[in-house]
């Protein structure tokens, strides 16, 4: 079964690490994708751009309406993701809970509903 690891997180944690927390950190995900690669169940994922290159699109009355930013304003933004295949829902909070943000962020699992054409 497919599920997505949905990564929020802090940005503004970000800006104040160092130079070296920041490779640090970033070297910690490369390991968990690579662990991930090897053991055969990802099947995609990415880092996300910052929260502050997102637009959000609404249709309201036949109308777009866009608006520069989040959705909704939260202490955590989505930050990434990954998309695994695994046999249930222990095996995926598993590897969740090795994501490099799980300390100090949340990662989120959710199922992927495959859509079939009829």
């Amino acid at each position: 079964m497919q599920y997505m690891l949905l990564i929020y997180d802090d940005e503004s944690r970000f800006a104040g690490m160092t130079q070296d927390a920041l490779k640090k950190m970033y070297d910690d995900y490369g390991t968990f994708t690579q662990e991930l690669i090897a053991s055969g169940v990802m099947e995609g994922g990415s880092e996300l751009s910052p929260i502050s290159t997102a637009t959000t699109v609404r249709v309201r009355n036949g109308k777009v309406q866009t608006t520069e930013g989040p959705l909704a304003e939260t202490k955590e933004q989505l930050g990434g993701y990954y998309i695994i295949n695994v046999d249930n829902l222990d095996d995926a909070i598993k590897w969740a809970a090795k994501v490099p943000s799980a300390d100090g962020g949340s990662i989120e699992v959710r199922p992927l509903r495959l859509y079939q054409p009829q």
